[in-house]
């Protein structure tokens, strides 16, 4: 079974122990994040599946955003005064572009040896963290200002 799949009867199965019904809307809501690398918004999730789900309301995306981000099966990241999704739960980072918000994943690997010393600085048990970084994408580097 690929990751991805795996990831999605793991969020099936997180989803159902809450007693969420997993109504066609929903799975698909959960699939598109699933295959989904761009960190889509509320209304790109829409725009995607609006054809395939005539009935399906903006509505009906944020409710279901609202229940995977309390499920703890997608994470929220904030760009460009939007909101984007994520579904990949893996430790990583994101890079956001402040003029287009568009958002790279990457992986640093200082981070731990950075937690590290957070550690015998502050005495803190690190849980987790969230690094962004800002700037301006290769795109809106070539773009005038």
């Amino acid at each position: 079974m690929s990751i991805k799949n795996h990831h999605h009867v793991d969020a099936i199965e997180t989803l159902k122990r809450m007693g969420v019904r997993i109504t066609p809307q929903r799975n698909a809501i959960l699939s598109y994040l699933l295959s989904s690398t761009h960190h889509p918004t509320a209304h790109d999730i829409y725009e995607a599946l609006k054809d395939d789900y005539p009935n399906m309301s903006a509505t009906t995306i944020y409710n279901n955003l609202r229940l995977f981000k309390q499920a703890n099966i997608i994470r929220v990241t904030y760009s460009a005064a939007s909101s984007r999704f994520d579904a990949n739960l893996m430790e990583h980072d994101h890079v956001i572009c402040r003029r287009c918000g568009s958002i790279t994943d990457f992986r640093c690997p200082l981070l731990p040896m950075a937690e590290s010393e957070i550690i015998q600085a502050t005495g803190y048990s690190i849980e987790s963290h969230r690094l962004e970084i800002y700037g301006l994408c290769p795109s809106c580097q070539t773009e005038e200002p």
